[in-house]
């Protein structure tokens, strides 16, 4: 039985786990959850807030045991787990009487005659996947035979709709190389709707950030992801389009601060058919083969650049942005007056979320914006999102900076983080034993 010392001890380890992990590479996810013993594991799962690329990692390598705990997190949303919406609602759908003529017609027989093949159910799919997974769902209700690499097959001939993508992802219980596979290949230009299958792909659990940065194609549209126009619909929550910033941000990092590169990456990006990070490699490399039908870049493309770009504009506000930046370290006797006092100068322009990361002390209240910009109990939290942003960019970068993909210095990091007074920046510099990273421009 653990003393309430060694509870408390296990319960500030996970809160300062959950925070780092939102800005760590899968591979280091892994490892550092593996690291864990088990009353700090148990409290990661059961009640933190953890990013989607967490909770897929710690399902797809977890036991029974994470599972459960997660299931019982009010913080997880949306993902398929025990007592939460999942793939399971939709296996039982009913087909919808005035759908069956419809579907007879366009099929040439009766349903009800036998299952029916990979050409006719990819028929059906193309032609009822334009307006969101609804129809499709009912369609993949109708008896067919399973076969996920003929369907990947007729995708790759012929691009399925958003809508079929997305019921595929839902109901037929795809390996992860078949995911991957739908998710790689060249979507078809229906309306807006064309990053559904990538935000459901996330959501439920499928796939994490970093791999949907990986294989998505092309490479536009991955950029795209980072910085979705305003749309309805199926849309990121504020956390995950935070790590699906974070993700890109990472394959973006070989370009590094050269606005020649940045310039290269929004004239070619229109017209490159491959991934993101093999456009990267070939524009730092020198390697990019011109595209003859490229054209210029939409606006919604240029906002998504300009958005990641590295930028060194600062906010001007003379002897009250000193004190704003002093007030960080020097917090009010009261939490609440803390918040307001923030949210009141990052309102005023007298701070930012990189500012906030950068001067807010301790560095594990820097890292949790609730800690700043105040509690709330929605999934897609905060009424700042800007701030929520650059915070998470600014804390990417340096624990890059810092850390790069060296295991033993994130795990160091989170063994200090609970007890550090100082801000993230002296953190970093006490565990790498380097240079300051708080004074780069």
């Amino acid at each position: 039985m653990p003393t309430a010392e060694e509870d408390r001890t296990s319960r500030r380890l996970a809160w300062c786990v959950a925070h780092l992990l939102r800005h760590a590479p899968d591979d280091i996810v892994t490892d550092m959850i593996g690291r864990l013993d088990e009353p700090t594991r148990k409290y990661l799962c059961r009640d933190e807030w953890l990013s989607a690329s967490t909770v897929t990692l710690l399902l797809r390598h977890g036991g029974a045991a994470d599972r459960t705990f997660i299931a019982r997190n009010p913080r997880v949303v949306g993902r398929p787990l025990p007592g939460l919406p999942g793939p399971t609602r939709y296996a039982h759908r009913r087909t919808p009487p005035e759908l069956l003529p419809v579907l007879r017609t366009e099929l040439g027989r009766d349903p009800d005659e036998g299952p029916l093949d990979a050409a006719e159910l990819a028929g059906l799919l193309r032609r009822h996947g334009r307006r969101g997974p609804r129809v499709p769902l009912d369609v993949l209700a109708l008896r067919h035979r399973p076969d996920p690499e003929a369907l990947l097959a007729e995708h790759l001939r012929e691009p399925l709709p958003p809508g079929s993508v997305e019921a595929l992802l839902l109901v037929a219980n795809l390996p992860l190389e078949t995911v991957l596979a739908f998710l790689a290949a060249p979507a078809p230009p229906h309306g807006r709707s064309w990053h559904r299958p990538a935000v459901r792909a996330v959501r439920m659990g499928a796939v994490t950030h970093e791999e949907l940065v990986a294989h998505v194609a092309p490479a536009h549209r991955t950029l795209l992801l980072a910085r979705l126009p305003d749309t309805h619909g199926l849309r990121w929550t504020l956390p995950e389009q935070a790590g699906m910033q974070t993700a890109v941000l990472r394959a973006l990092r070989p370009l590094g601060d050269d606005p020649r590169l940045w310039a290269e990456l929004l004239r070619h990006a229109p017209g490159y058919r491959g991934p993101l990070p093999a456009l990267v490699a070939a524009l730092t490399d020198a390697a990019v083969p011109e595209a003859a039908d490229a054209g210029a870049p939409g606006p919604d493309l240029v906002r998504a650049v300009r958005h990641l770009a590295p930028t060194a504009v600062e906010p001007y506000g003379g002897v009250e942005r000193e004190l704003a930046l002093t007030s960080l370290a020097v917090p009010m006797d009261r939490v609440d007056e803390d918040i307001r006092w923030v949210r009141d100068c990052i309102d005023r322009g007298l701070l930012t979320g990189r500012d906030v990361i950068r001067h807010k002390l301790p560095a594990c209240w820097a890292l949790d914006q609730d800690h700043w910009l105040g509690d709330v109990d929605h999934p897609d939290r905060h009424d700042r999102p800007a701030a929520v942003l650059a915070s998470h960019a600014e804390a990417d970068q340096l624990l890059a900076l810092a850390l790069d993909e060296d295991p033993e210095a994130w795990w160091n990091v989170a063994r200090t983080l609970p007890e550090f007074a100082g801000t993230l920046p002296h953190l970093l510099l006490r565990v790498t034993e380097g240079g300051s990273v708080s004074g780069r421009s």
